[in-house]
């Protein structure tokens, strides 16, 4: 099991990336950043909490919009700089109503 105090803050200025999926689905639904804070209140309310850059402050997903994501596990990956958060959505993920914020093709050349 990875510690929180394990994981590598450094590499991204005192933030890992968050990959947030769909328990059920494994689907990709959006990705945060989290500050230690953010990993730690996540774990404890198990619910998640991300560091918005944008408003360089903490938050916790749904304050806003009422669409929690309820976690179900946790999981860093191999260089445990970045991590993995199994979740059950109440409500879309994206901020603009979509289910996914991954809702935009591109074309592969």
């Amino acid at each position: 099991m990875t510690e929180v105090s394990e994981l590598d803050f450094a590499k991204g200025d005192g933030l890992i990336p968050a990959i947030i999926q769909d328990a059920d689905s494994g689907e990709v639904l959006t990705l945060f950043y989290m500050d230690q804070e953010a990993v730690e209140k996540t774990q404890e309310t198990k619910e998640v909490w991300r560091f918005s850059r944008a408003e360089n402050k903490l938050m916790r997903k749904g304050d806003t919009s009422g669409n929690v994501l309820h976690v179900e596990s946790l999981a860093a990956d191999c260089d445990v700089d970045a991590v993995v958060v199994r979740v059950h959505p109440v409500g879309p993920a994206c901020h603009t109503g979509e289910r996914t914020c991954f809702h935009n093709p591109m074309k592969l050349n």
